[in-house]
C-alpha cells in the first residue's frame, strides 16, 4: 500500500444532512485527492489478493468510484448492482428492508455466469441491508460471495452480524454514528 493516509481527515463529516440528527460521512472528499483515492483503493484490494475473485460488484452509487480500480488491481471484470428499474434486460432482484420502509437491488443476470467468486465493494457500510441483499443475490445466480469490502464501517449499526459469515473488510470505522 502507498503512503499513509489518515481518512479521518481525508472524509468530510457533514452534521445534519441528509437529515438532522444524521451524521455524513461523504467520501467525495477522497476522490480530490489521487494519494487518498490510491490508499483506499489498495486497502480496499489487499485482503482479498488471494482470494481467487473472478468478479467485482460495485454497488451503487459510491461503490461504482471504487469498483473499477479494484477489478483493475485484481485482474476481474466489475459488474454492476443497481437500483431497481435502472438496468434493462434479464435481472436478479432482491428487496430488503430498511429502517423505514424496503428498498430493492438488481443486477443483470448476463454478467453473473454461475461459479464465479464475487467481492463486493461499496463506500459505506452501516446496517449491512444493502450489502446482504447483493450478497443473496451473487448466491442466487450461483456464484460466490468472497467478501465485502468498504472505506467507512459505522460497526455500532451491526453489520457484522447481518453480513456473517462473510469476511467484512473497512479501511475506517466510525463508533457511535
Amino acid at each position: 500500500m502507498g503512503a499513509y493516509v489518515d481518512l479521518d481527515k481525508a472524509i468530510r463529516k457533514i452534521p445534519g444532512f441528509p437529515k438532522p440528527g444524521i451524521l455524513f460521512y461523504d467520501i467525495t472528499s477522497i476522490l480530490t485527492e489521487p494519494d487518498a483515492f490510491e490508499y483506499c483503493v489498495e486497502g480496499l484490494v489487499e485482503p482479498f489478493r488471494r482470494a481467487h475473485v473472478d468478479l467485482v460488484a460495485a454497488v451503487e452509487s459510491r461503490g461504482f468510484l471504487f469498483g473499477p480500480s479494484i477489478g483493475q488491481r485484481l485482474g476481474v471484470g466489475v459488474v454492476l448492482v443497481r437500483k431497481a428499474g435502472k438496468l434493462p434486460g434479464e435481472v436478479y432482484s432482491r428487496t430488503y428492508d430498511l429502517e423505514y420502509g424496503t428498498d430493492t437491488v438488481e443486477m443483470h443476470k448476463s454478467d453473473l455466469p454461475a461459479g464465479k467468486r464475487v467481492l463486493i465493494v461499496d463506500d459505506l457500510v452501516a446496517t449491512g441491508g444493502t450489502l446482504r441483499a447483493t450478497a443473496d443475490l451473487i448466491t442466487e445466480a450461483g456464484c460466490t460471495p468472497v467478501g465485502v469490502s468498504c472505506v467507512i464501517g459505522l460497526p455500532d449499526l451491526d453489520y457484522v452480524a447481518r453480513l456473517a459469515p462473510l469476511q467484512v473488510h473497512t479501511l475506517i470505522d466510525f463508533e457511535g454514528a
